[in-house]
């Protein structure tokens, strides 16, 4: 594929100038269409080192409004980022609606110099390939644009740069010692660069190979396709869209599971047993805090039910024998102003737990299928599309090595009455009772409807759910740490 692009097109410089100035103009008005339509656009710049990638950046920024666009000029990851699944400080860089990203390297560089230089096994580039591509393909049915280009250089072309570059004072310090070993390997780099374009490049977001001898050529092509893409993605914003599913939500269909029926609600401890059993499940845990550090495995329980089902007093019997410096707990209600303009998994990716330490999550990414979905606060669409993007995100997370508990603390609701009244009478229980809670109520067939689908949508091999039956408390809290146990204990053998 690549050594059929044309390596000989070429732009004299008076044309050149001409097209260029006109891009840049057109590219700055598109940024500032892109901020009032809250469009945001992923550029991702890869190529063969020396391929003229910094040069044509600095040219693009100088013509566009800082306050709207940054540039993520990609290194091998960091101690601390490599702490956590691969993916995730992308996420962290990813533009906010209405702002243009750009990576000048990308996660390419995950199947490409580390693939070279034996950092990822073949073995695992397939599963790393997948994962890719559900991530661009998320944020592009999210509403982003996204144009990935790779600016493709001859051998002959590519040592001539680098010697160039290495013999100026001024350019020398940018020529690293893995920008050499690409011209040493060029035959294999350009192998597995062809594998990527084939395997990466999809529907949602395609390649643009880019013919880069001429450095001239490489940018007017490079910012022709960007400006092209970015008009396009303005363009979709204003098509008529489809009308939203009718589907009703009001109840299960005959043929679909009912999980929470089968839970069974009776389940008790007595106080005696409840002391003794949480004591020994909880000095379990604390023996295993040593192993998960040593091991450097990184544990995530997410806690999701009923209003007033007994989350928060799970979570502070899981975590009371642990060192606190080994754990940290997140608490997820409505997004804030900065959360809603990305990706909704955006800010689940930034409180994930690194290597050797538990993360509880209160609440989680399962909002999008249950509150935003009853509430109407995602379209049908967003709701109905989560699952699998929810499924691929916890499959990210498992195969990153993640021990992943996730918890649906059930109660009747009968049982959630009494709990609210007992709220209601409690002044030091009184803060924990709001009008939303009542409204909430109001809609339990419809949550009961979204929990039932749910769970039977995301109850994975790996990532299975555990209904714990919570009308007890007692016995809801010591389920809760034996299943923590059990899953850690699993992953360790």
């Amino acid at each position: 594929m690549l050594d059929t692009l044309d390596l000989t097109l070429s732009l004299d410089k008076e044309t050149y100038k001409t097209q260029i100035e006109a891009l840049m103009k057109e590219l700055r008005s598109l940024q500032q269409a892109c901020r009032d339509q809250k469009l945001p656009i992923i550029i991702v710049l890869e190529g063969w080192a020396a391929a003229g990638k910094g040069g044509l950046v600095k040219k693009m920024v100088g013509y566009m409004d800082p306050r709207g666009f940054s540039v993520h000029p990609i290194w091998p990851a960091s101690h601390e980022e490599s702490r956590y699944p691969f993916l995730w400080r992308f996420w962290q860089k990813l533009p906010s609606q209405g702002s243009i990203g750009i990576f000048y390297h990308s996660w390419y560089t995950h199947i490409l110099e580390d693939r070279l230089f034996g950092r990822l096994k073949d073995a695992n580039v397939p599963m790393t390939i997948r994962q890719i591509n559900a991530f661009e393909r998320q944020l592009v049915d999210d509403g982003a644009v996204m144009a990935k280009f790779w600016i493709h250089l001859s051998k002959k072309e590519l040592k001539k740069r680098l010697q160039k570059s290495s013999e100026d004072e001024l350019e020398a310090w940018r020529v690293r010692p893995e920008d050499w070993q690409q011209a040493k390997n060029y035959n294999t780099y350009c192998t597995l660069a062809e594998e990527m374009v084939v395997h990466t490049g999809t529907g949602s977001a395609p390649w643009t190979l880019v013919e880069g001898d001429c450095k001239r050529w490489a940018r007017v092509k490079v910012l022709s396709t960007m400006v092209a893409s970015i008009q396009e993605g303005l363009d979709r914003l204003h098509l008529q869209l489809p009308p939203a599913f009718t589907t009703p939500q009001e109840r299960l269909q005959p043929t679909e599971p009912n999980p929470l029926a089968a839970v069974d609600l009776s389940m008790t401890l007595s106080s005696n047993d409840y002391k003794i059993q949480l004591r020994q499940q909880q000095v379990n845990l604390g023996q295993l805090q040593q192993t998960l550090h040593q091991k450097q495995i990184p544990v995530l329980a997410l806690f999701e039910g009923w209003d007033a089902a007994g989350k928060g007093g799970a979570i502070k019997r899981l975590t009371d024998i642990l060192d606190p410096r080994s754990y940290e707990v997140n608490t997820f209600a409505a997004p804030t102003d900065e959360e809603k303009v990305h990706h909704y998994l955006w800010r689940f990716w930034r409180g994930l737990p690194p290597r050797g330490k538990l993360g509880v999550f209160d609440r989680s990414w399962y909002g999008r299928v249950l509150v935003e979905r009853v509430e109407h606060f995602a379209t049908e669409l967003e709701w109905r599309r989560a699952y699998q993007e929810i499924n691929e995100f916890e499959e990210q997370l498992t195969s990153a090595g993640y021990v992943l508990v996730k918890f649906w603390l059930h109660i009747d609701p009968d049982e959630q009455l009494k709990r609210f009244q007992d709220r209601k009478d409690n002044p030091y229980k009184l803060h924990k009772l709001t009008d939303e809670d009542w409204r909430n109520r109001e809609k339990w067939p419809l949550y009961e409807v979204a929990a039932n689908q749910m769970i039977q949508r995301t109850h994975t091999p790996n990532a299975p759910w555990t209904l714990v039956a919570a009308n007890h408390k007692y016995y809801a809290r010591v389920k809760v740490i034996e299943t923590v146990v059990e899953a850690i204990r699993r992953r360790i053998k």
